[in-house]
């Protein structure tokens, strides 16, 4: 896995690259513990993220209710493959997701 954190007072994004498997969660999700430290805009990029674990999922489900209680969270540019796991657990409902192709093209009557 591959992170990138780009700060800027509080607002912070984050790019993941690679695979995100337990191990890389667990090393993620203890990185947020104090990273998320005054951060009230939170963004992270999935463009260069090719595989999410079920801990990777919970990692991101944990960030998205830590971040709906001191501020913001959006997640983009995700990737097909992971957003058909994101798909299928659901975790779209849960997670607020912007700049999705399949949303940008989708019609509502």
């Amino acid at each position: 896995m591959q992170i990138k954190k780009i700060s800027d007072g509080s607002s912070m994004t984050i790019h993941l690259g690679g695979r995100v498997d337990a191990v890389a969660a667990l090393e993620l999700d203890k990185d947020l513990n104090t990273t998320l430290n005054g951060i009230t805009d939170l963004t992270i990029d999935l463009a260069d993220l090719e595989y999410i674990s079920s801990a990777g999922l919970r990692m991101l489900l944990k960030t998205q209710k830590r971040m709906d209680k001191q501020g913001a969270m959006r997640i983009r540019n995700i990737r097909e493959g992971v957003r058909e796991v994101l798909d299928m657990t659901g975790f779209t409902g849960f997670l607020t997701i912007v700049d999705d192709k399949k949303a940008k093209f989708s019609v509502s009557f």
